[in-house]
C-alpha cells in the first residue's frame, strides 16, 4: 500500500516536475545569494562567463536537479540558476504557488540582478514559469527553450490527470524515504514546510489551465524539447508547434520556409529524466546560441 502511495505521489507531483534528484555537479557557483521580490525570498546561484541563460527547475526539485548537465550549460554561458517559489532555498511563505505571480517575479529578479534580456530554459514546473516569463515579459527573453512543459492540463494522459489531483500534504509521511523529500530537507530554510509545499503544489494542479492563446503570440525563437516517452500526449507536443508556427507547412528547397522554432524528440527518455539527459545541452545550446545555419546538398555535393 505504501509503496503504491509514493509512487502515486511521484506521479501526480510530477505535474511539473519529475523526482528532485540531486547528483553532484563539481564546480561551484561563482556568486550565490537571496533577492527579496514581491515577498519571496529566492535563492539564485550564477556561474560561468557569456551569454546569460536563466535556468528553472521542476516542481518539487531545486537547482541541484541540473548536476549533471549544469557543467555543459555554463561552458561559454553566464547560467542564472533560480530556486523557484517554496522549493529548494526558497522559503514557501504565505503566498499561494502562483506560476503567472513566478513569472513575474523572475523579471524583477532579473532586474535586481542587472539582467537586461537573458535566454531561458525551463523544465516542466520551471518550464510553465519560463513561459510566463516570456507572455509577461517578452522584452526580457530573448530565446527560450521549455524541456517537457505544456500549454494547458489537457496534455497530459488522462491517467496522469487523475493521478495529480490526489497531491496534498497529506501524502508527506510517506514520502520520507523519497528522493523529493529528502533533497528537499537538505536545503530547505523550513523543512517542516515540505506538507504545506505538496498542498500548494497540488492546489496548482488542480487548476486547470490553457495558454493557447498565449503560446500563439510568442515572438522570440522558442525550442520546444521533449523526450520520446513523455508524460504529455504526442498530440499536445505537436499542437504546441503548430502554436508557434511551426509544422505547418513544407520549410522549402531552401529552408524559405522554415520556422524560427524548433521541436526535438529525445529517444529513450521519459518526463521523469529528460531533465538530466546527456543530450539535453547539445540539443538546446545551438538553438540558444542563434546557430541556424547548415550546408544544402547542393554545398555538400559541390564539395563547398
Amino acid at each position: 500500500m505504501k509503496s503504491t502511495l509514493i509512487a502515486l505521489i511521484a506521479s501526480a507531483a510530477a505535474l511539473l516536475a519529475a523526482p528532485a534528484i540531486v547528483l553532484a555537479e563539481t564546480s561551484g557557483p561563482a556568486k550565490a545569494g537571496h533577492a527579496e521580490i514581491n515577498g519571496v525570498n529566492y535563492y539564485y546561484e550564477i556561474r560561468g562567463e557569456g551569454e546569460p541563460l536563466l535556468l528553472l527547475h521542476g516542481g518539487l526539485g531545486s537547482i541541484d536537479m541540473f548536476g549533471p548537465v549544469l557543467p555543459a550549460l555554463s561552458e561559454g554561458r553566464q547560467v542564472i540558476a533560480v530556486d523557484l517559489h517554496g522549493h529548494g532555498r526558497t522559503a514557501l511563505g504565505n503566498r499561494d504557488i502562483s506560476l503567472p505571480d513566478i513569472g513575474d517575479d523572475l523579471a524583477a529578479l532579473l532586474d535586481e540582478l542587472g539582467y537586461e534580456k537573458v535566454d531561458v530554459l525551463g523544465y516542466s514546473f520551471g518550464g510553465g514559469a519560463a513561459f510566463r516569463l516570456a507572455v509577461q515579459h517578452p522584452e526580457a527573453v530573448r530565446r527560450l527553450a521549455l524541456v517537457s512543459a505544456g500549454f494547458s492540463d489537457d496534455g497530459f494522459y488522462p491517467e496522469i490527470k487523475a493521478q495529480q489531483v490526489q497531491l496534498t500534504g497529506a501524502a508527506a509521511e510517506f514520502m520520507k524515504e523519497t528522493p523529493m523529500y529528502t533533497s528537499y530537507v537538505a536545503v530547505a530554510p523550513k523543512p517542516e514546510e515540505f506538507p504545506k509545499l505538496l498542498d500548494q503544489m497540488g492546489n496548482l494542479m488542480r487548476k486547470p489551465y490553457d495558454w493557447s492563446a498565449d503560446a500563439a503570440k510568442l515572438k522570440m525563437p522558442v525550442m520546444l524539447v521533449f523526450g520520446d516517452s513523455d508524460m504529455y500526449r504526442p498530440e499536445h507536443v505537436i499542437k504546441f508547434y503548430q502554436l508557434l508556427g511551426g509544422g505547418l507547412k513544407d520549410a522549402g528547397w531552401m529552408r524559405e520556409n522554415l520556422s524560427q522554432n524548433r521541436l526535438a524528440i529525445i529517444p529513450n527518455r521519459t518526463h521523469y529524466d529528460v531533465f538530466f539527459a546527456p543530450e539535453l545541452a547539445g540539443t538546446v545550446l545551438p538553438f540558444l546560441n542563434g546557430e541556424t545555419a547548415v550546408k544544402s546538398w547542393d554545398e555538400l555535393v559541390a564539395g563547398k
